[in-house]
């Protein structure tokens, strides 16, 4: 077949260009934004299949149905799976969203955990990643899709971290075996390889699989011992696994980052790749987000005027929101994230003093370990003055906050691709990083010469943090100029799905000919 064509323009406004094959392709995964949410995960697949809609492909987006939302209507379809042993009827609810055939799964368990997805033991979680792992297998059979089912011609699987891991062994095990979908391939997108499917080595005989499939689950891990482990059985069976980012596709194969399958993915390096996770801009973009339109917040174009005319106002809007001095000669540090280890948010704790001797203000968005909330209100009360913590989450104050902020400061210790900076950079807002995983492929780190985008530290130390911090700070206060020039090339990136979408898309056309 011919090589499909590579994105011609890319930017907002690119003009979508056609693969030459045509691809059927069906994502699974336990979350997809609107309807469901907890992180990264749902915004990909919310993002990714209209981007591979734009190219050309049919694409289906198969997730569980939480809740039953007032578009969907009846069930247009049915059938009975074998889960774990035991036969278990699900049915399908279907519509068509921007190009995307969005299928919803149906069965108890889903809405009883609708306030908590992920709620129960892994073995809970097991099973229903088996019963959407096999409902996503059958919906090309049971779903019309406007009157024509999918079928089994040219058809790709995407499975999305552990929760569908199954899907690529059971499409083996009960497909390929059994001469059934014989010519469909999957690929199995890691976004977090910390998230495995861990439990004990026995648990394996309670998925119903032939005997011969269940050593790939099988995980002697030398600090926690022996397990069976869902993940690492997905990356096995998978005809590609993609991860997050290039550098965390280098990350989780080593032994610092692997988790524990470091071994496995070396082991299967040939089909391992690594691609960056885009921007939806019809969400994030400052020249039509809709909660920079009120309250003295303004939208703002991606050039340097936009900067210095839009963004100042969402600044001094943010500011009056907050009752911080409105002052546009002292940055804003923003932190926006869960507050956890792995964020790195005791890094920015422990640099209390270096925001108390600075001309700063700094204002925190996120919720997280109690004692790590504890702390930062107390850094508030002790510096009212100039700090602000923000305890839960506001996706209104997220946009604003990323508008009205100048700095963004993400000290993550692993970041498998990271969206706030990419959000941060195309809202003119300079990203401060720890050079791990997605935020060492996106950010360039600036020298007061180059063409940087940001800064980056090489080391998740609180004193290389905030030396990096500083270079920021001293580079805004005296050469604002140049500071201007960070932050107006990060705007003018190409941070969209289109790029992202051309590469799934080659990695998806390997797997379909790939034996």
């Amino acid at each position: 077949a011919a090589a499909p064509r590579a994105p011609a323009a890319r930017g907002r406004h690119a003009l979508s260009v056609h693969a030459d094959e045509r691809l059927n392709i069906v994502f699974v995964g336990a979350e997809c934004a609107p309807f469901s949410k907890t992180g990264g995960l749902g915004d990909v697949m919310a993002s990714l299949p209209k981007a591979l809609v734009q190219r050309g492909h049919r694409v289906m987006a198969v997730m569980p149905m939480y809740h039953h939302y007032d578009e969907l209507g009846t069930a247009c379809g049915y059938t009975t799976l074998n889960v774990c042993g035991a036969d278990t009827e699900v049915h399908y609810f279907h519509t068509h969203r921007d190009g995307v055939d969005l299928v919803f799964v149906s069965h108890p368990c889903f809405y009883e955990v609708a306030h908590n997805i992920y709620q129960g033991t892994t073995m809970d979680v097991t099973w229903r990643g088996a019963l959407l792992s096999q409902a996503g297998i059958e919906a090309v059979y049971h779903v019309p899709c406007g009157g024509f089912p999918y079928g089994d011609e040219s058809l790709l699987y995407v499975a999305n971290d552990w929760h569908v891991a199954l899907l690529p062994v059971y499409l083996r095990a009960f497909y390929h075996e059994h001469m059934k979908l014989g010519f469909a391939r999957s690929a199995l997108i890691v976004h977090n390889i910390a998230h495995q499917g861990r439990t004990t080595p026995d648990d394996v005989w309670r998925l119903g699989l032939p005997d011969h499939h269940t050593g790939a689950f099988y995980l002697d891990d030398p600090q926690e011992g022996a397990c069976m482990n869902v993940l690492k059985a997905g990356i096995e069976y998978a005809t590609k696994v993609i991860a997050v980012s290039p550098g965390y596709a280098w990350e989780i194969g080593t032994d610092e980052g692997g988790w524990g399958l470091a071994h496995t993915v070396r082991g299967a390096n040939e089909k391992v790749s690594g691609i960056v996770n885009g921007i939806d801009f019809h969400e994030w973009d400052p020249q039509h987000d809709k909660y920079l339109q009120s309250d003295g917040y303004q939208t703002y174009g991606l050039c340097t005027e936009g900067w210095w005319t839009g963004k100042q106002a969402c600044k001094a809007a943010l500011q009056r929101q907050l009752g911080l001095p409105e002052r546009h000669d002292v940055p804003i540090l923003a932190f926006i994230g869960r507050l956890d280890h792995q964020k790195g948010v005791d890094l920015i704790l422990q640099n209390e003093d270096f925001f108390a001797n600075q001309d700063v203000q700094v204002v925190f968005l996120g919720s997280g370990r109690g004692d790590l909330q504890d702390q930062l209100m107390g850094m508030q009360e002790r510096h009212h003055h100039k700090i602000r913590a923000w305890i839960g989450f506001s996706n209104e104050f997220a946009h604003r906050l990323t508008a009205g902020a100048d700095i963004l400061m993400m000290p993550s210790r692993f970041e498998p691709c990271g969206l706030n900076q990419l959000y941060a950079m195309h809202y003119g807002t300079v990203p401060v990083v720890h050079e791990v995983g997605g935020l060492r492929d996106t950010v360039r780190h600036y020298d007061g010469m180059n063409d940087g985008t940001g800064w980056k530290f090489e080391r998740a130390e609180a004193d290389k943090f905030a030396w990096v911090l500083g270079q920021a700070v001293y580079t805004y206060q005296e050469h604002r100029d140049a500071f201007v020039g960070v932050a107006v090339r990060g705007m003018q990136q190409d941070l969209g799905w289109d790029h992202a979408a051309y590469m799934y898309e080659q990695k998806l056309l390997e797997a379909k000919y790939a034996h």
